[in-house]
């Protein structure tokens, strides 16, 4: 089975020369690429995000495999899935899907369930795929979505993940899909996503939760970044750094209902 975009042709470019055309304004970083054990990125319309995220795709040395973790925005299918297909399609390629990776996490934590449901309407992963595949051709991915998952869930998930990705042969980098806070006017969505992000810059995924939780911070993946950071910290990254900050208000000149979205490196 290979999955079909389901948000190209609004989120971007159709058409595949469009597309590699913005790609290439995109993808672009004034700092040569980094390694790095995970990334946080925006999933929003490459026109509000692209540059954003592009950004820190260039910034960053992508290995051949990365498994993403996004938020599961439909409420469809299990709190932690998998997708089922054998590929996703993109304009641009298609890209595999790591079976073997997929089957050794379903044996690390059960509650990681194979079930495309979750990944059929999804675009949160989608839009990572052509960026990514602008800094990596031979990439192949291992997709998981996350929903309704306790703190508790959230960091025994991020160290099963590590435990499996300590046992490949390859470095493999995450990477976890989030805008920050959502439809607040500019300066008071600025002021809650950076208390989030300064949750993050202190490399602390216990105070990232608790703070998007308590500040009612609309930040739809931060279950993925909670995860991601713990798996992070359990492969030996030790700081995690801000690249770059934007808001939707400042390509539509509307700062009175924003979305925040933050690029972020873990090494």
């Amino acid at each position: 089975m290979i999955r079909q975009p389901v948000v190209a042709g609004s989120f971007y470019p159709e058409e595949p020369s469009a597309l590699a055309k913005q790609l290439d304004k995109l993808v672009r970083s004034e700092q040569p690429p980094q390694p790095a054990k995970a990334i946080i990125a925006p999933h929003a319309g490459y026109v509000f995000s692209g540059a954003v995220a592009g950004e820190l795709m260039a910034a960053t040395q992508i290995p051949p495999t990365v498994l993403l973790l996004g938020p599961n925005h439909q409420g469809i299918g299990s709190n932690i899935a998998i997708s089922a297909a054998e590929s996703w399609s993109t304009p641009v390629g298609d890209v595999p899907i790591v079976d073997s990776i997929r089957q050794q996490l379903c044996l690390e934590n059960t509650d990681i369930v194979v079930d495309e449901r979750a990944h059929q309407y999804e675009h949160s992963l989608e839009v990572m795929l052509p960026l990514l595949l602008k800094c990596q051709a031979d990439l192949q991915i291992v997709p998981i979505t996350l929903r309704s998952l306790s703190l508790a869930e959230c960091l025994q998930l991020g160290t099963d993940i590590a435990n499996v990705l300590k046992r490949q042969d390859d470095e493999i980098l995450l990477l976890a899909s989030s805008d920050m806070n959502h439809f607040l006017d500019a300066e008071t969505t600025r002021q809650l996503d950076f208390k989030a992000i300064s949750a993050m810059t202190a490399f602390d995924p216990q105070a990232l939760y608790r703070t998007v939780h308590e500040n009612r911070i609309s930040m739809c993946g931060v279950l993925p970044a909670v995860v991601v950071m713990q798996a992070a910290k359990e492969l030996g990254a030790r700081e995690c750094h801000l690249l770059r900050y934007a808001h939707s208000g400042q390509i539509n000149d509307d700062n009175s209902r924003v979305v925040g979205y933050a690029a972020l490196s873990m090494r």
